[in-house]
């Protein structure tokens, strides 16, 4: 798929909902509710989403970000955040990640073809170029903004203001 592909489904285009239009209007009361069958609130799936975008951003910088060693690491423990404040934080988080990741997806096809390090057993076997991790986590928030608009339309808070299908 091309780059231009790739930046639109970041941002939201074609058959993806708007990351940032499914969370920015979520009041604070909402964020950190969760419904029955479901583990997690959407304050709980922005942070995961800001955590490993954070984490790959760090790799793709040729830091060497500790893995986590179980899966609650990389989740907040607390169902919602302690304030609005901390909630807008989040958000904003979220969009400057989404941002970051899209001005990379622009790079050259020589940096998208860059090799980046792993950091953990399990990146031994994924591929991993730039343009690679790029994808992958793509595919990672989409799953999760997935969630957050099946989470909104339980809540009764779908569509977002910034728009959504609603069939």
């Amino acid at each position: 798929m091309s780059e231009r592909a790739l930046i639109e489904l970041l941002y939201g285009k074609g058959a993806h909902a708007s990351p940032v239009a499914c969370v920015e209007d979520v009041p604070l009361e909402l964020s950190g509710r969760r419904i029955d069958g479901f583990p997690h609130s959407i304050w709980q799936l922005v942070s995961h989403m800001n955590y490993w975008m954070d984490y790959e951003l760090r790799r793709i910088r040729g830091e060497a970000p500790a893995y986590p060693k179980h899966s609650g690491q990389d989740w907040p423990s607390d169902a919602a955040p302690g304030s609005a404040p901390e909630w807008n934080r989040t958000i904003s988080i979220f969009g400057e990640l989404l941002g970051r990741l899209a001005v990379l997806a622009e790079a050259s096809p020589e940096e998208l073809a860059r090799g980046v390090e792993a950091t953990d057993a399990c990146h031994a076997n994924q591929a991993s170029t730039l343009h690679d991790v790029l994808w992958q986590t793509l595919v990672h928030n989409s799953y999760h903004v997935g969630q957050i608009a099946t989470l909104r339309r339980c809540l009764g808070a779908w569509p977002p203001r910034g728009g959504g299908d609603t069939w």
